[in-house]
């Protein structure tokens, strides 16, 4: 549905664009703004929703944090004033998501009253909510004014992103659920919207800068004999990329560390059985590098200041077509004689020194939304042209975890915190928003490369299975014992992946609130379950637990491990036991338990 506002003075025309679900308690707006007149406009402000609501009882929600421990859940009751979120970086930032909820006070997973906001979108954006003297509520989500002016000629128009509005009167999970169902089907696309996503290793933190062509092959050799399924090869395969000092920008293969190039090496990991997949970071160039020396003027950057770098690196302007062509090229070229199925596209830097070379003074106010639709249009052309390929969208992990790449890649990096503990947090929180589908997930090494935490195997990867699951690790630097486990973890995942990514995902205890954590998933029919169970501290002589399921049908009679029986009713309202030795006596065949702990129930009826 399309309301048409006039205002005949200026000859502006604004149309509000309104997409309603029949099957979904969903609301989806937009507006694209004519200028009609005969006089340029400056367009300020450019909000994709707002909402008035006729009360402020609400506690406002939202997901924040930084790198390495993005989208950590935050409650505020909503008071007189303004209260908001925003990035002003350039992407949607690890800082905050833009998405929110409102609440009303005692609503809770289950139960009661909630809105959630999300915006399409992959730049700035500001969420707000101001609360005037009189305890009402405006809600406005949209581009982020700061630094923001289009200059829109006679005949122009804008289109502002898309926001979407989820309501539920059966608490957050019931509003998730429908978030996960409308970007799961309707909003992610492609040959690899419906499919459970392949189990794959990333050479990442097994190797580093430091790899032969024969060291990768080791890898993923090892990989395949345990059931591993895609190899992916990380930072490090181009020009001169030595450190991180150098080669950003020379999307070719580096002839001293791959003196065969990329098909080759292609070639030898498909011969093992496998699919082969490449880490790019195409909004990005290293002074050190062939792209910089032919055209030091493609860089963000303001004349007369001095070039601020992030981890040696500088921002390409793509808001020029000439350099997203540049970009595209080499990319395409390199999609095209290699056999490649997986592109894990990076991002790790903001936007500094904002100023394009190619957009005049009064249009300077527009770099920053005109620099995301040329990594829509970059994304567009590739996905286009190489629809086989499995987009995972990263920057530094969680920088631009949002609705915006969901649309190009299906998965997402979620975090460079691949330790598990810290994992339970950051999937949790982004589960509110996001499906099980788009959250990559990863067993790494320990000690973990982050914290320098020891977790067991087991639990490292009873967190990552509740995502598209995979390895960041050698896996011949583990014991035979270790490895029978990752048989075991591959060939579990690929029994039940389909149920956990594309299943109905119920939080049942959250990681900011105590030394529990659990989640789990539940097949379309019902009939069969994943409970994701965690703890991270042992205890002693401890309380019997029990754990409230949830999605489970009351009359269907489950097992539980292939054990006991229950039927659903019971599990939901008197509960899973799951109590162990850390409450009394270790029975002769019961487990020892440890810090760090977990357990996946496998339920079936």
């Amino acid at each position: 549905m399309t309301v048409h506002l006039r205002d005949e003075l200026l000859g502006v025309t604004l149309d509000l664009n309104y997409t309603l679900f029949a099957d979904l308690p969903v609301l989806a707006r937009s507006a694209r703004l004519v200028n009609g007149g005969s006089q340029d406009l400056h367009l300020t402000h450019a909000m994709s929703l707002c909402l008035d609501l006729p009360d402020s009882d609400y506690e406002m929600v939202h997901f924040s944090g930084a790198w390495s421990r993005e989208r950590w859940m935050k409650v505020r009751r909503l008071e007189q004033g303004i209260q908001s979120v925003e990035s002003a970086r350039g992407h949607s930032s690890h800082n905050h998501n833009p998405f929110i909820m409102l609440r009303r006070p005692g609503a809770g997973e289950d139960s009661g009253e909630v809105i959630g906001l999300s915006l399409v979108y992959s730049g700035n954006f500001l969420a707000q909510v101001e609360v005037d003297a009189w305890d009402t509520a405006r809600v406005t989500l949209g581009i982020n004014p700061f630094g923001f002016d289009w200059k829109l000629s006679p005949g122009e128009s804008f289109q502002t992103p898309e926001a979407v509005m989820v309501y539920s009167d059966q608490g957050m999970n019931a509003m998730s659920r429908t978030f996960h169902r409308l970007y799961r089907s309707r909003l992610a696309r492609g040959q690899w919207r419906d499919r459970p996503r392949p189990i794959l290793i990333n050479n990442w933190e097994a190797t580093y800068f430091d790899f032969t062509e024969d060291k990768l092959v080791s890898i993923a050799e090892a990989a395949h004999r345990d059931g591993v399924e895609l190899f992916v090869l990380d930072d490090g395969w181009f020009g001169a990329r030595c450190s991180d000092l150098a080669g950003l920008g020379d999307w070719y293969p580096s002839r001293e560390r791959l003196p065969n190039g990329i098909a080759s090496l292609a070639r030898r990991i498909n011969g093992l059985g496998m699919k082969f997949g490449l880490w790019f970071e195409p909004e990005m160039v290293n002074k050190d590098s062939d792209l910089y020396r032919a055209h030091p003027d493609w860089i963000i950057h303001t004349p007369g200041r001095r070039d601020s770098h992030g981890r040696n690196q500088y921002v390409l302007d793509l808001s020029r077509s000439e350099v997203v062509d540049c970009v595209y090229g080499q990319m395409a070229k390199l999609l095209s004689e290699a056999d490649i199925s997986y592109i894990k596209w990076d991002m790790n830097r903001s936007i500094s020194e904002p100023f394009s070379a190619a957009l005049p003074p009064d249009r300077q106010g527009e770099l920053f939304h005109r620099y995301i639709l040329g990594v829509y249009s970059l994304y567009e052309r590739l996905t286009a042209n190489f629809p086989h390929v499995l987009f995972e969208s990263c920057a530094s992990g969680g920088g631009r975890f949002d609705p915006g790449m969901l649309y190009y890649a299906p998965q997402g990096w979620v975090s460079d915190d691949s330790d598990a503990i810290e994992r339970l947090k950051i999937q949790y929180g982004t589960s509110y928003c996001y499906p099980i589908s788009s959250i990559g997930a990863h067993v790494s090494a320990v000690p973990n490369h982050q914290v320098n935490r020891i977790t067991p195997l087991a639990t490292r990867a009873n967190v990552a299975c509740f995502g598209t699951f995979g390895y960041e690790l050698d896996l011949n630097r583990l014991t035979a014992e270790e490895r029978e486990e990752v048989r075991a973890q591959v060939a579990f995942m690929k029994e039940y992946r389909e149920i956990i990514q594309f299943g109905d995902f119920y939080r049942l205890r959250s990681p900011f609130e105590g030394n529990f954590t659990a989640w789990m998933a539940v097949s379309p029919d019902r009939r069969t379950a994943l409970v994701g169970w965690y703890r991270l501290l042992s205890e002693i002589n401890g309380p019997c637990r029990r754990l409230m399921l949830r999605g489970l049908d009351p009359d269907l009679c489950y097992t539980v491990d292939g054990q006991r029986s229950h039927y659903g009713d019971e599990l939901m309202r008197v509960g899973l036991l799951v109590t162990d030795s850390g409450a009394g006596e270790r029975q002769p065949d019961e487990r020892p338990i440890c810090d760090f702990d977990s357990h996946v129930y496998v339920l079936k009826a």
